[in-house]
């Protein structure tokens, strides 16, 4: 028995050790692959503030070629509005990248109008209504028709 209890105690060990070695293995992937995204994500970011000059540059010129002919104020004003639709339009097209897309009215409506959204803003409070009444299980579709 003295044998058996040794083979354990050595059984256990190994398993502590293998454990400890999967987990610094582990431990030293995820930091190699950590230092590599946080390099990725540094030279993102450094590439966004040098963009982020660049059309701060781009919209100075601008407004000082509009200042030539016009004044300053009126200049700056087309400036702005000039990015601010630049903004919209690039907003517009990331949101159809991802998936979203802006809510559209029912396409078959029972009454004339539609139903208020409900004050959550998640949508149409109600399932829209089928165009047709469901058939009764114990009766044919066609019988339907020829009571009428």
């Amino acid at each position: 028995m003295d044998r058996l209890d040794h083979l354990e105690h050595l059984d256990k060990h190994l398993v502590e050790e293998l454990a400890q070695v999967a987990r610094e293995t582990v431990r030293d992937e995820l930091r190699e692959q950590s230092r590599k995204q946080r390099r990725t994500a540094t030279l993102y970011a450094a590439s966004g503030a040098a963009a982020l000059y660049a059309g701060a540059a781009v919209a100075l010129a601008v407004g000082l070629a509009l200042a030539i002919g016009l004044p300053g104020w009126a200049a700056a004003l087309i400036t702005a509005a000039i990015l601010g639709a630049a903004a919209y339009l690039l907003r517009g097209a990331a949101r159809q990248g991802h998936g979203h897309s802006t809510p559209r009215a029912p396409q078959h409506v029972i009454g004339g109008s539609a139903p208020a959204a409900p004050p959550s803003g998640l949508g149409m409070p109600y399932p829209p209504m089928p165009p047709d009444a469901p058939a009764r299980p114990d009766t044919h579709p066609e019988d339907s028709r020829h009571r009428a």
